[in-house]
């Protein structure tokens, strides 16, 4: 059986950091989902949420956006 889940439960490894990031920069969630928008990903602050949380999958077109925006790498969100 399949399990598509973290050892602790989440449903995505970059949730954490993508907090972390988020916090540094002093923006909010809902501005990051307004930034990510500009980058062309439909997503919103309650999806930014959830995904900080850990409670969504993240598909690997908003992960490189995400990436694209902190102007980091995809596997340091992963890490």
């Amino acid at each position: 059986m399949f399990i598509n889940k973290t050892k602790n439960g989440r449903n995505n490894l970059c949730g954490i950091k993508i907090a972390q990031l988020r916090k540094a920069m002093r923006i909010s969630q809902r501005e990051l989902a307004e930034q990510l928008q500009l980058l062309g990903i439909d997503i919103d602050k309650n999806a930014v949420q959830r995904i900080e949380s850990g409670q969504r999958f993240v598909i690997d077109i908003e992960l490189k956006a995400i990436a694209e925006f902190f102007s980091t790498t995809i596997d340091e969100l992963l890490s």
